[in-house]
């Protein structure tokens, strides 16, 4: 009876059992599916987070951060570590053998002197071969090209023929005859002094510097004490004298290629030339006249700045030859300053008169600049 009993007991507490575990069993399962998927996301992405930061580590390693970061999360890179792709000179690193140093304009300071030096020494289009550019009151050069070359100066020879007939002393009142001697044979240049015409030294000098007269200056140098050779030895001594050591004379005229210069002794023979009344006043005189004959003939400055009321030309003296080209030297007042101005070997009769009207206006215009930067500091 009680085996009849239990074995129904039995199949059902069997079965409960078995039911359970069906239920149980779906969960399990899904619990179990759920862990590994778990862990498995978990651990691949440390690993490429890991891989990523190395990557970019051996990158920072390799090129030394040469992209620079764009992102403000990035931290920033150590000191002394190279900043972006720009190239950064150490500043005890010297300058390249040939790269021109630029001076800023401030650095010339604010005198006329050192302003106009900003500008001269700057500006282009100056076309004569050998310019020359100094302010005598400082000495400070505004502009140099070619300064060391040693070049003929043709009728520039003029202005020592007058400094030592000025310094013999000899009286300009004394009449000289223009003689065949005097007739130019070595370029056959022309001359309105007629042979047999007789003038006072005075005017034959003035006729030489302002007209740049060739048988005017040949009858000055030929009637000297001791004649044309002794008057060549006193050109040369002077030149010694005056410490214009690379200047070699042969002639009054200039004429001959033989005489030449360069730009620093031009300017030593300017100053020597502006300190002589007589020199200063023929040399910037617009016209004269002399009478041979009873014709009178009327001479011209060769240079056309003397007659510009706007320039103040205290010496000035041209002169040409195929061999020299055109030439031009001048002490000028420019901005209340004495400035010596050498221009040799220009071509075309207007480039030497266009370089010393463009010198000018370069001067000026610096200084003007320099006094308006003067004043608003003070303002």
């Amino acid at each position: 009876m009680r085996l009849l009993l239990a074995l129904p007991l039995r199949k059902a507490w069997i079965s409960s059992v078995i039911c359970l575990a069906i239920a149980v069993s779906p969960l399990v399962a899904s619990a179990q599916q759920s862990a590994p998927s778990s862990t498995s996301t978990t651990q691949a992405a440390k690993p490429k987070k890991t891989t990523t930061t190395k990557k970019k580590q051996q990158t920072s390693k390799t090129t030394k951060s040469t992209t620079p970061s764009a992102s403000p999360s990035k931290k920033a890179a150590p000191a002394g570590a190279p900043q972006g792709n720009r190239a950064v000179t150490p500043k005890n690193e010297k300058t390249p053998t040939g790269a021109k140093a630029v001076v800023p304009a401030a650095n010339h300071g604010k005198s006329a002197a050192g302003a106009a030096a900003g500008v001269v020494a700057a500006a282009g289009g100056l076309r004569s071969n050998v310019v020359f550019v100094q302010d005598l009151n400082s000495k400070a050069v505004l502009y140099s090209r070619n300064e060391q070359v040693v070049r003929p100066i043709a009728s520039i020879t003029k202005l020592m023929t007058a400094v030592i007939v000025v310094d013999a002393k000899l009286p300009m009142n004394e009449v000289i005859q223009i003689t065949q001697a005097d007739v130019d044979v070595v370029k056959h240049s022309r001359s309105r002094l007629a042979v047999g015409a007789k003038h006072t030294r005075g005017d034959l000098m003035h006729l030489a510097l302002m007209s740049s007269e060739n048988r005017a200056a040949h009858a000055l140098g030929r009637s000297y004490p001791g004649g044309m050779t002794a008057f060549v030895s006193a050109m040369n001594a002077k030149a010694r004298e005056l410490g214009m050591v690379q200047s070699t004379f042969v002639d009054p005229t200039g004429l001959s290629s033989a005489n030449v210069s360069t730009p620093r002794d031009l300017v030593k023979l300017l100053q020597a030339s502006a300190s002589r009344p007589s020199i200063r006043f023929y040399t910037t005189d617009q016209q004269h006249e002399v009478r041979s004959a009873g014709h009178p003939t009327l001479f011209r400055n060769t240079n056309m700045l003397v007659s510009n009321p706007s320039w103040d030309i205290k010496v000035s003296k041209t002169g040409f030859i195929n061999e020299a080209g055109q030439c031009l030297v001048m002490v000028a007042r420019i901005n209340n300053r004495d400035t010596a101005i050498v221009l040799l070997n220009a071509e075309g009769k207007g480039t030497r008169i266009g370089d010393a009207i463009k010198i000018r206006q370069m001067i000026q215009a610096k200084q003007v600049a320099s006094a308006s930067v003067e004043v608003a500091s003070l303002n």
